[in-house]
């Protein structure tokens, strides 16, 4: 086994969508994943995309300078989809001698980048062209070593995705037992349930500035506060709420976040910090459950006032109706929750170990490659 000339081994494929029978429009990523378009392709004549098939690549020459990253992605679902016409459409030219998912494991490496990075050319786009990809050089051995290493990897990746698939039936569990709430006789307004909290950190002792983003998750605040007083910040406590009553009808979002950790931050002084009147009623984590769904966002944007701000006011927000169960099913709810994304934490953890096994794997085959040139 030696290095050999990627060109050797591939050609492009151009097929259009000349009969416009694919609809399914895709971009690719610096992650080299497929992901659904965001152009607006209204006014755009589709028949001039072009088609790609499960077993072809989708690769982008430009800016692989900028994001030190070949853009190269390996289209694996059996229904064609389309792609930019800036795209190139790139087929192996006989699986019997390389095999796309070994091809595409090679281009995984860190190494492959920083060296498509290192031979991209001096444009304005840093772009890697089609002639100067097809002089890397990789190592391919014999095809029952491809093969054996393909399906390695691809084990562990099945194993992951049936995991993660089991998510979401965890997820329409939970969601579908919420969604049922909404019918149940007892609700009662937010007013009867929180109170308002104004802690102010006068001590100072608390450093750990928080802001509250529009996916309802804390997140280290952006401001500058080098000369400010910071005791006059508000402290919020585990199982305490942080709430934004500003810009609920632009974002269509009602900023609300339940604190979880057990030490305690300090938000803005704009903020509010509210927290659960009494526990045996409803559960902190039941009620920002119900905070999360869509349907809260719409109708928080929907009661928002006219103001340039379009602000959802604590007088207003205490108004809106909440339904409360019994507490042992918001605990059920609560639990099955938990576990859920205690798995997501799990699923992410599991991709995370998996991606770097391609250079692990691929080291392999270097390595398998100087001991035969050795022992020749």
């Amino acid at each position: 086994m030696s290095y050999k000339r990627i060109g050797d081994f591939i050609h492009l494929v151009d097929n259009r969508n000349k009969n416009l029978e694919v609809t399914n429009l895709l971009g690719i990523n610096i992650t080299k994943n497929f992901m659904q378009s965001v152009a607006n392709t209204s006014e755009s004549d589709l028949s001039k995309y072009k088609i790609i098939k499960k077993g072809q690549f989708a690769y982008s020459a430009m800016q692989v300078g900028r994001d030190e990253t070949i853009r190269l992605a390996l289209y694996t679902e059996e229904k064609s989809a389309i792609i930019s016409p800036a795209y190139m459409v790139i087929e192996v030219n006989d699986e019997n001698m390389l095999l796309p998912e070994y091809m595409m494991m090679w281009f995984q490496r860190p190494e492959s980048d920083r060296y498509g990075w290192f031979i991209s050319d001096s444009s304005v786009r840093a772009s890697l062209e089609w002639e100067r990809f097809c002089e890397i050089q990789i190592p391919i051995p014999e095809i029952d070593e491809q093969r054996k290493f393909v399906s390695l990897y691809n084990g562990l990746l099945t194993n992951q995705k049936i995991y993660e698939n089991s998510l979401e039936d965890l997820q329409l569990i939970c969601n579908s037992s919420m969604d049922k709430l909404k019918n149940i006789e007892s609700h009662k307004p937010l007013s009867e349930l929180v109170q308002l909290v104004d802690n102010r950190n006068k001590a100072n002792r608390i450093t750990n500035l928080l802001g509250i983003n529009v996916d309802k998750v804390f997140m280290p605040s952006k401001a500058n506060v080098g000369e400010t007083d910071l005791s006059k910040y508000k402290v919020v406590n585990k199982e305490q709420f942080a709430y934004s009553a500003m810009q609920v009808g632009r974002d269509e979002t009602v900023r609300v976040v339940l604190y979880s950790f057990q030490e305690p931050a300090i938000i803005s002084p704009a903020y509010l910090v509210f927290e659960v009147i009494d526990k045996m009623v409803v559960i902190p984590e039941f009620l920002m459950l119900w905070f999360y769904r869509p349907e809260f966002n719409r109708y928080g944007w929907f009661i928002s006032d006219s103001s340039v701000r379009a602000s959802l006011e604590w007088e207003r927000f205490k108004e809106i109706q909440i339904p409360i169960p019994d507490i042992k099913v918001q605990e059920a709810i609560v639990t099955i929750y938990h576990t859920l994304e205690t798995r997501k934490h799990i699923n992410e953890q599991l991709k995370n170990t998996i991606k770097p096994l391609c250079p692990v794997l691929m080291k392999g085959v270097v390595d398998s490659m100087k001991f035969a040139t050795i022992e020749s």
